[in-house]
């Protein structure tokens, strides 16, 4: 009898734990609709521009993202733009098309952080530093603090401001900046990344935390190894890009990208489910530094 009631209590405790975890992720529910903008460069690109509003429409979510583009571009220079309301932006707008069956892309040249701040009601805006400079913190500041006081005055109480934390270089990569800023080593560039990263936020308050540098430092702790990058930084078109845009699926709408079957041409089942293993083991495990 005892037995019984011990299995029985087992089974209880088990169902009201599958109850709990559906109520918490209903609870938690992205909304049926999400827009996001993103103040940007390459690195944003090879986050937002493909695989994620796909991602997002066979998780449910009608996901619309701008991304305004300048290659290269620091936190000082966008600080500046937006100081001088500088229309030297190229604006890409992700969506799904009108009916519904793939994502469109359209590009706008000559466009200012205020006037994409200011075209809709934005949920998200993103931020991030240049990749060269990311793991430097005296090119953080002050144009950090000038960029988040000089957004926040232009959107609306209900937007939440995320930080973009990109990742190390390949350990081959030739990028210029790579030999004099982190003596040509992708540990020690990581290690400095995480500390800026560290300092940002402790010092300012933001409402979520896209840890991009460490899922790809995971995920080149795989099978996958340190070829997530086409030309040393950049992510690939395939694993990296993938990568990234399932990150920020689960970041954006906590919904979780695995079981996902929308990827890119060229990649591998095997290499969609080791992408998709690790963005969902970064995003519930690295909320903050």
């Amino acid at each position: 009898m005892k037995k019984t009631h011990y299995i029985l209590l087992v089974v209880l405790l088990a169902v009201a734990e599958v109850l709990f975890v559906a109520l918490r992720q209903r609870s938690c529910a992205a909304p049926a609709e999400l827009n996001v903008l993103c103040i940007g460069n390459s690195f944003s690109i090879d986050a937002v521009e493909n695989n994620l509003v796909e991602l997002a429409a066979e998780r449910g979510v009608k996901l619309t993202v701008g991304n305004l583009y300048i290659g290269g571009c620091s936190l000082e220079r966008h600080a500046l733009n937006m100081r001088g309301d500088s229309a030297v932006y190229s604006y890409r707008l992700m969506r799904l098309s009108p009916d519904g069956e793939h994502a469109e892309r359209i590009v706008t040249d000559s466009v200012s952080i205020l006037q994409a701040l200011t075209s809709g009601e934005w949920d998200v805006v993103t931020m991030q530093q240049a990749s060269h400079y990311s793991g430097q913190w005296f090119t953080y500041e002050p144009w950090l603090t000038e960029l988040i006081d000089s957004v926040t005055n232009h959107i609306s109480a209900r937007t939440k401001l995320y930080w973009y934390m990109t990742w190390a270089y390949q350990q081959d990569a030739t990028h210029p900046a790579f030999l004099p800023n982190y003596n040509g080593s992708q540990a020690y560039m990581y290690d400095e990344i995480r500390g800026c990263n560290r300092q940002l936020l402790s010092r300012h308050h933001f409402d979520g935390f896209i840890p991009g540098g460490i899922a790809v430092q995971q995920a080149r702790m795989t099978k996958l190894g340190d070829t997530l990058c086409r030309d040393g930084y950049h992510l690939s078109y395939t694993c990296g890009r993938y990568l990234m845009a399932c990150l920020w699926l689960e970041v954006l709408t906590g919904r979780s990208a695995l079981g996902c079957t929308y990827m890119p041409e060229g990649m591998s089942d095997e290499q969609r489910i080791i992408t998709q293993n690790v963005a969902h083991k970064v995003a519930k495990a690295c909320t903050s530094l």
